[in-house]
């Protein structure tokens, strides 16, 4: 999910929820240890909880960026095996490490002794042709004796050559009774599934061989989706009823962005689909698409296109 779960779109994620944990996008350990940090790492107090996700494979570089992460306040840090591009490869972490146990086991391990927050690994089910569940199984008990508990898997095994990121998220099967397996013998550990994972009623079912469910793209093409993920998933009360309440919390936000000099466009861009299935929809997105970029662009232009969407008979966005 890089440059996809910025804080921007964070923040809009959570007054639709305020239960579900949410993740950063990937940074690299050398973005953090050489580059900006506070654009990396800052987020709004309302994002809680939030975990930062960070790829790397040198143990004492990611001991300092965890302790970054706690600094800053992040709720958990994730470590990274599950990306297979070969600009992450190239520089020899992601999936490509799923390859190297002991290594992994290392990492979290000194990620661990910097912190007290939770460390996390999110991984796929296998790569290449280490894709057996028995190398599966092998990977987890090694990475657990770090004292990892938690781990996130991708149902899907990583083909690290010959395939693209996304076509790594399609092509390999889904293999969701792998992960399953996996809670079944590491009943102590908490074991989180992840890939295709398209609705609430998904996530649901899946919670009945494992103990969570993340959703990606899923929830940002239509992230209305998370807006009954409150009542259905942690038994609280949703915050919404309505998706133009979500717009008119986010307003908020966005004119405090733009005081400090973010664009418009960087803001808008992740709101695109909170109409998707609603009459109007298609005015929304082109309207917001079009009309955001232009210098100046302010909160009149969401509001504009609110309003395209209102008057187009949106059944929920009119029941006020």
């Amino acid at each position: 999910m890089m440059d996809w779960t910025d804080r921007h779109e964070r923040y809009f994620l959570r007054l639709l929820s305020r239960h579900a944990l949410l993740y950063s996008e990937m940074v690299t350990t050398g973005a953090l240890l050489f580059g900006d940090r506070p654009r990396h790492l800052d987020f709004d107090a309302a994002e809680h909880p939030v975990a930062l996700q960070l790829g790397g494979c040198d143990p004492a570089a990611l001991a300092e960026c965890a302790a970054m992460a706690a600094e800053w306040g992040y709720d958990e840090v994730n470590l990274n095996i599950g990306c297979p591009s070969d600009r992450v490869q190239a520089a020899r972490f992601g999936a490509c490490l799923m390859a190297e146990p002991a290594l992994v086991r290392d990492c979290v391990a000194a990620m661990r002794g910097a912190v007290a927050i939770p460390v996390t690994v999110k991984s796929r089910i296998g790569i290449d042709d280490r894709d057996s569940y028995e190398a599966l199984k092998t990977f987890v008990a090694t990475v657990a004796e770090s004292g990892c508990e938690t781990f996130i898997v991708h149902a899907r095994k990583a083909l690290l050559s010959g395939l693209s990121p996304k076509e790594n998220r399609e092509i390999p099967p889904l293999r969701y009774d792998t992960v399953y397996a996996l809670k079944r013998d590491f009943p102590g550990l908490e074991i989180v599934v992840n890939g295709g994972i398209e609705s609430l009623d998904v996530a649901e079912a899946h919670l009945a061989h494992v103990d969570g469910a993340m959703l990606g793209r899923a929830a940002y093409r239509d992230p209305w989706l998370l807006s009954a993920a409150d009542s259905r998933l942690f038994g609280a009360a949703d915050p919404l009823r309505y998706r133009y309440e979500a717009v008119l919390g986010f307003l908020p936000y966005v004119r405090a962005r733009l005081d400090e000099g973010v664009p418009l466009h960087a803001m808008t861009r992740h709101i695109l689909g909170l109409f998707n299935g609603v009459p109007g929809a298609r005015r929304w997105r082109r309207y917001l698409s079009e009309n955001a970029y232009a210098g100046g662009a302010g909160t009149e232009v969401i509001e504009a296109a609110l309003a395209l969407v209102r008057t187009e008979g949106d059944p929920v966005a009119a029941a006020v």
